[in-house]
């Protein structure tokens, strides 16, 4: 179910960490083809693809207040969301932080000033399965940041209906404008606009490889920002002897159903036949009392890889090479190990700190970067509904203590123009 590797070479490491790549030029012209029909003929479109993809006739995509009303869920499910929703919030909030004027000189004052995002479009996976700890991530600092226009797309079922979850949550945190769309086409609809879905200046949400790449894609074509590029779920577990080999394998199958492609890796230093069979037996035993998406688990478990490596340092060195969506580190002295962290989406420290507890409740947001993405991008946060415009403000004063230096550097770049701008105020 799962292979091992000891001591690799770094040639086959190369080899058997690299991610699954959809090379195939087909995907990439259906996606294309799929924005750019979005694109000419709105809703037409969007019914076909709705039609094709999801298997229903939608005439209006837009959650009436009837469906809204008519989703109920269990008493227990509401107090777990208000648990999340509190545990949630009460983290982003601390991220708002007042600006503050700074006085850079005599006569020169510079700020900034954090603007929320009017249009933001959330898209919420809900093929496989209803993705409404997503809703939570993605509403709650959508809100707080003062967000006006919030739209929210997810998949239809076969009877083209949303989960009661979704939009028991929707109604929940205040975000009236659902629709029953799903797929490559919900991104392009949220990226132009159709007769029934408004276009938005930044969209937000996980989703497979075709909704990753038409991000990308509408990003590019049209100025429409996005969070990340976030693919399949990832997660590496740092282990040692202290890792208990029951937390490791729930770690590793937890990752594993959320998509086929899910990547997943243990790098340890536990070079025990022993304590690896442990860990196989486990993953064996705790695959076997699953009951729901065990294909989906058995798929992804076929591309799960244990590396035995000879120090902690080493492994701690190859995940940063990684750069993994979430990283359990689970060893001996694993704070002090945490501090050599510098590439990962999330990091979850020892033996009661899973992977789980950060998709749902901790407070954390599970909107990561996948795909090596850490490297260079942040997990979702406040700061990713808000746009930031700086402002200064010059005296004559201090526009004419600054002159020689703007002089001496405008005219090294050729740029006269700018140096007759200063000229022209100080000598009237």
């Amino acid at each position: 179910m799962i292979k091992v590797y000891t001591n690799p070479t770094n040639e086959l490491l190369i080899s058997i960490l690299n991610r699954a790549k959809d090379s195939k030029k087909e995907s990439i012209n259906i996606i294309n083809s799929i924005i750019n029909n979005v694109k000419l003929n709105g809703d037409k479109a969007l019914q076909y693809y709705t039609n094709k993809y999801d298997n229903v006739n939608i005439e209006k995509f837009k959650v009436s207040d009837k469906e809204f009303n008519k989703a109920k869920i269990s008493y227990d499910l509401k107090i777990s969301i208000k648990i999340a929703y509190r545990n949630i919030k009460s983290f982003h909030k601390k991220q708002l932080k007042k600006e503050y004027k700074i006085k850079i000189d005599e006569g020169i004052t510079c700020w900034r000033k954090k603007i929320p995002i009017e249009k933001v479009g959330f898209y919420i996976p809900g093929g496989s399965a209803p993705l409404l700890s997503t809703v939570l991530m993605l509403g709650i600092p959508g809100k707080l940041a003062g967000c006006k226009n919030i739209i929210l797309c997810t998949p239809p079922n076969i009877s083209g209906e949303i989960h009661p979850s979704i939009l028991y949550l929707s109604k929940f945190l205040g975000i009236k404008n659902v629709y029953k769309l799903g797929g490559v086409q919900a991104i392009a609809a949220m990226a132009y606009g159709t007769e029934s879905i408004p276009c938005v200046w930044k969209i937000f949400g996980p989703g497979n490889y075709y909704v990753t790449k038409a991000k990308q894609i509408v990003s590019q074509n049209t100025g429409v920002s996005i969070d990340m590029p976030a693919g399949p779920s990832e997660i590496v577990i740092i282990a040692d002897n202290i890792a208990n080999p029951k937390y490791v394998a729930s770690d590793l199958l937890s990752q594993s159903e959320h998509d086929p492609e899910s990547y997943t890796i243990i790098l340890t230093t536990v070079n025990q036949e022993l304590w690896i069979e442990k860990v196989k037996k486990e993953l064996q035993k705790q695959f076997c009392s699953i009951y729901i998406r065990k294909d989906i688990i058995k798929k992804s478990l076929k591309n799960s890889k244990i590396i035995v490596l000879s120090t902690l340092n080493k492994c701690f060195k190859l995940v940063n090479k990684i750069a993994p969506e979430h990283l359990i580190i689970n060893c001996n002295n694993c704070n002090y190990w945490s501090e050599k962290v510098i590439n990962s989406g999330s990091v979850f420290i020892g033996n009661y700190s899973p992977v789980s507890a950060g998709d749902y409740a901790t407070g954390t947001n599970h909107v990561l970067p996948t795909n090596g993405f850490s490297k260079s991008y942040s997990g979702l946060s406040i700061d990713s509904f808000f746009k930031q415009i700086t402002f200064q403000k010059i005296s004559k004063k201090g526009l004419k203590n600054l002159s020689k230096c703007i002089t001496i550097l405008s005219k090294e770049e050729g740029l006269l123009a700018h140096k007759k701008s200063i000229d022209i105020r100080l000598n009237n």
